[in-house]
């Protein structure tokens, strides 16, 4: 997936609303609007839709977070929110914020106070309040992409792991995954219980045909299934919903689901979680 040229476009955009000198959110949707910039969406790729919207989001992100002036981050900002709400996809991709990044948007936000810019922590409140951004910890910006993955896959198996163990506390349901209903079922002993009786209920209607007329009675030796195999069928059934439970939460047949010691709260805590994101909501308060 080639996105240099969308890249480009937001380029040239910011670049075209920079000469302009001026720094209100009107005058940037004006040169949107004059660019027909919403246009963008309409070579979007039909597939990886998340990846691409996230690479168009990180990229004014990239603008906004940057080492320039504040003149020139400012359209980085528009952007973003502009690239949010005309997106085509429903329902909305949020805006992926790293812990990092979330930092410097609080520190772009207390410079825009300070130069007298109140419609910058105005615009970052809206975003806010719409939930428009998906706080995380791993930054996509970073150049180890390898390691970044490892990281969030890392996170991922930590918080699906915490939800495994508090699905099963104090619950039955480790009994039930674990359980074999064959066994349960004795579906041996039924198998040969059932055969045995269709043989014997065969042989009961062979005798009965010499001495008395059996045509009306025939029928109850045409049963589709023999109850042993009708058992059978409901243990494979149980036997694949189980394997599907397994490969969707990745328990395995042999594990022992145990709830693990969690803090009162019974709430997940990554151990590189900070109030940083907070920081940022209340500063927009005061």
């Amino acid at each position: 997936m080639d996105l240099a040229p969308f890249k480009l476009d937001i380029d040239e955009l910011l670049d075209d609303y920079a000469k302009e000198n001026c720094m209100s959110f009107t005058d940037f949707k004006r040169v949107w609007m004059a660019k027909k910039f919403s246009y963008i969406y309409e070579g979007r790729p039909k597939a990886n839709s998340g990846v691409f919207m996230q690479s168009l989001f990180l990229h004014c992100i990239g603008h906004m977070t940057s080492q320039s002036s504040l003149l020139q981050r400012l359209p980085g900002l528009y952007c973003l929110y502009c690239l949010y709400e005309c997106q085509p996809y429903k329902p909305h991709y949020k805006i992926y914020l790293s812990l990092e990044e979330s930092n410097k948007l609080k520190d772009f936000v207390i410079e825009a106070k300070q130069n007298g810019l109140s419609l910058v922590p105005a615009l970052v409140k809206r975003m806010l309040d719409k939930g428009m951004f998906l706080f995380g910890f791993i930054n996509l910006l970073g150049d180890n992409e390898a390691k970044e993955v490892d990281e969030m896959n890392a996170s991922q198996n930590k918080r699906v792991k915490f939800a495994c163990d508090k699905l099963f506390a104090n619950t039955q349901i480790g009994s039930y995954t674990h359980k074999d209903l064959g066994v349960e079922f004795e579906l041996d002993s039924i198998k040969k219980l059932s055969m045995d009786y269709a043989k014997a209920k065969e042989s009961a209607f062979a005798e009965a045909s010499q001495t008395v007329d059996v045509e009306d009675a025939k029928h109850i030796l045409q049963n589709d299934k023999l109850l042993g195999d009708k058992v059978e069928e409901i243990v494979k059934e149980w036997d694949a919903q189980k394997e599907e439970f397994y490969q969707k939460t990745g328990v395995s047949p042999h594990d022992e689901l145990a709830v693990v010691d969690n803090d009162e709260s019974g709430e997940f805590h990554d151990e590189n979680e900070t109030d940083a994101f907070d920081e940022l909501e209340q500063l927009l308060l005061e």
